[in-house]
């Protein structure tokens, strides 16, 4: 029995020593990009989805944080839909991501396109983008009333130019019309780029830009803000323009408007995507997300830097579906 038992535990000893010896064999890798990954937009150039996904670009590339280029490309067309729809059929390649804006619920509801946010598969949110009321610095009007007192004397011809036309610019100034008593002449634009242009060139009285959209002419004395659109004021407290930060600019609600609304900046890849898959673009954005240029671009886009993934992120996203719902239903904006 003795000599037995020491055999067997010879035996067990140089099994263990041949395992030392030999060259281990290498865990499974991770999946990561092999070939350039595409970066849907699904809005025009200059708006705010457009300068974060170059943003991101412009960080991941000098980083270093994959292998692989990231490739933004803008298709807007359809109010968005047209890349919600790439997406979508795009099944089976991991090679491409889209980030989302409130078009990944207005859009859809609006025009009737087979597309909802479940045919994609969720990442991340990003950050959630704030809504203010702007106006050309040339103006008298310095306060929401006197913006309203203006707007009524107009008698429905004042002009508010917004991104596409029954999105989330045109749902906030169809509440501001309720909430005030004022008419608006809404003027729909293909991005957020191209709104504060018309903006800093008179050919509209308004907006409800975001900050990142119209920030620069801010700064340049073209344009001033009026109110946010959400229930508390802006944190950033480093100074912006004219003296003022953006924790300088009040609510709109405290203002007489009531109306709040924040947007999803988030990050949603193919239908059927591995866990693999979306692990690697999680740590992505996490790594991104660690950048001293990524936090320079929240504090400049005044963004609130939620960020969700997971159940967490799937629950907002269909809470947030049924707000836009209610919301698109009660401005009369659902698809017959």
């Amino acid at each position: 029995m003795k000599s037995s038992f020491y055999r067997y535990s010879l035996a067990l000893a140089g099994l263990g020593a041949a395992a030392m010896l030999a060259p281990s064999m290498p865990a499974q890798a991770a999946w990561e990009p092999t070939r350039p990954v595409e970066f849907i937009i699904p809005a025009g150039t200059g708006g705010g989805a457009d300068q974060m996904a170059r943003t991101i670009q412009g960080i991941v590339s000098k980083h270093n944080l994959m292998k692989q280029p990231i490739l933004p490309i803008n298709k807007s067309g359809g109010a968005g839909g047209e890349g919600f729809l790439d997406v979508k059929g795009s099944d089976g390649n991991p090679h491409k991501i889209i980030i989302t804006l409130s078009n990944l619920f207005t859009t859809p509801l609006a025009t009737g396109i087979p597309f909802n946010w479940k045919d994609i598969t969720p990442v991340a949110m990003l950050a959630l983008d704030e809504f203010v009321l702007w106006v050309n610095a040339e103006k008298p009007y310095k306060n929401v009333k006197e913006y309203i007192d203006a707007a009524k004397a107009a008698n429905g011809t004042f002009k508010m130019a917004g991104t596409g036309a029954k999105q989330e610019d045109q749902i906030i100034t169809e509440a501001v019309q309720k909430s005030s008593g004022a008419k608006f002449i809404y003027i729909p634009q293909k991005g957020g780029g191209a709104v504060a242009v018309q903006l800093v060139g008179n050919h509209v009285d308004s907006t409800v830009n975001n900050p990142i959209e119209a920030v620069s002419h801010w700064r340049g004395g073209k344009l001033r803000p009026l109110c946010v659109f959400d229930g508390q004021p802006m944190p950033h407290k480093e100074q912006v323009a004219d003296g003022k930060a953006w924790s300088d600019i009040p609510t709109c609600k405290s203002q007489g408007l009531d109306m709040e609304y924040l947007m999803l900046r988030g990050i949603f890849t193919t239908p059927g995507a591995s866990k693999e898959v979306v692990d690697f673009y999680i740590d992505l954005f996490k790594k991104v997300r660690a950048t001293p240029e990524w936090e320079a671009f929240m504090k400049s886009g005044a963004f609130n830097t939620t960020f969700m993934t997971g159940d967490a992120f799937v629950k907002w996203v269909a809470a947030a579906e049924k707000t836009h719902m209610g919301l698109m239903k009660d401005a009369g904006f659902l698809a017959k």
